[in-house]
């Protein structure tokens, strides 16, 4: 009788967390760009709600506001070529990519001069020529949607990097641990920007993960992964920097989960019971992004308090004027039905 001679599998070393960067050291135009990108967004968002409630936009509509500093962080340190993918609260991610303002909000609210001609609404726009690759609705889809960017990228032998957003609720998909190991396997360049704002869609983290630390979930696929007060916009561009020196030096992909909170409900529809109202002002109060970067400005002298009212007066003219021609554009012609289609 013989027995088969059996070898033990090598297994990779695991990959290290290099230490936490400290705050990126921004100059003071960086700092007002900074205000200038959060505002806009929080502006724009507050506006696509009063526009919602008007019954100007229908559908489902997900609000960015309170996380501002993670898109403007993040999307700061990308240069051109990088691809960006999320879920369905997409607007804000848009407008830091440097998408038209007016653009975004006439198709929010179906018009023909939409970023999607009208036919994606609020939860599919999408815009390649800024490098964004798609508002996605259905939870976690995007994630392996961004993998596969990632391996375009290294197939094509670019530097560029894929950045997927996805939220504490998606966390939990499967088909996001797929997209871990075939990125882990592949050495593939993409860094997944995990979004906690704390109640998914309206259960707290806490209660519906029994690992609530997300930056850990790539650690059986040998991902690094790294916790981020995505209420700093300091904090969230120096761990984008380190990122993605991670991903463009070719050590493969990494994992940014942003510590962040969502204002208003998950979707306009979503009255938010499930957390008290002294709850969201003191997160308001203690740690809201825009009034951080607004004490930062002011204290290193970057620009003067009737500055930034300027500022803000400009963002609401940016955006008065998105809203009035979003709703003086035409409707799609009936035409656009055939278009964009594939047999």
């Amino acid at each position: 009788m013989t027995t088969k001679k059996t070898t033990k599998k090598a297994t990779a070393s695991p990959r290290k967390r290099t230490a936490k960067p400290a705050l990126y050291k921004a100059s003071n135009d960086e700092l007002i760009e900074f205000y200038r990108q959060m505002l806009l967004i929080r502006r724009f968002e507050e506006k696509a709600g009063q526009m919602y409630g008007m019954g100007l936009i229908g559908g489902f509509c997900h609000l960015y506001i309170g996380q501002e500093a993670v898109a403007v962080g993040v999307q700061s340190a990308l240069k051109e070529g990088d691809k960006v993918i999320s879920g369905y609260r997409e607007h804000g991610q848009m407008v830091a990519l440097g998408s038209d303002p007016r653009a975004i909000m006439a198709e929010l609210t179906g018009r023909s001069g939409g970023v999607s001609q009208g036919k994606g609404g609020s939860m599919h726009m999408f815009d390649p020529a800024n490098g964004f690759y798609g508002g996605h609705g259905i939870v976690g889809a995007q994630v392996s949607l961004g993998t596969g960017l990632a391996f375009a990228n290294k197939y094509r032998k670019t530097d560029n990097v894929s950045v997927s957003y996805f939220g504490d609720g998606a966390a939990n998909q499967g088909q996001v641990y797929e997209s871990f190991n075939m990125a882990e396997i592949w050495n593939l360049p993409a860094i997944y920007i995990i979004e906690n704002n704390q109640y998914a869609m309206g259960t707290s983290v806490s209660r519906a993960s029994s690992q609530p630390q997300l930056y850990r979930r790539g650690e059986s696929f040998n991902i690094p992964g790294r916790h981020v007060d995505g209420m700093n916009v300091l904090a969230v561009r120096a761990a984008m920097e380190d990122a993605l020196d991670h991903c463009r030096s070719g050590k493969g992909p990494m994992i940014l989960e942003m510590e962040t909170y969502r204002y208003r409900g998950h979707s306009m529809s979503d009255p938010a019971k499930y957390r008290s109202k002294e709850e969201v002002q003191k997160m308001r109060a203690d740690h809201d992004a825009i009034d951080r970067i607004k004490d930062v400005i002011l204290k290193a002298g970057a620009a003067s308090e009737d500055e930034l009212k300027q500022i803000d007066k400009d963002v609401k003219a940016i955006v008065a004027d998105a809203a009035n021609f979003a709703q003086e554009c035409p409707e799609p012609d009936l035409s656009e039905l055939y278009t964009d289609v594939l047999a």
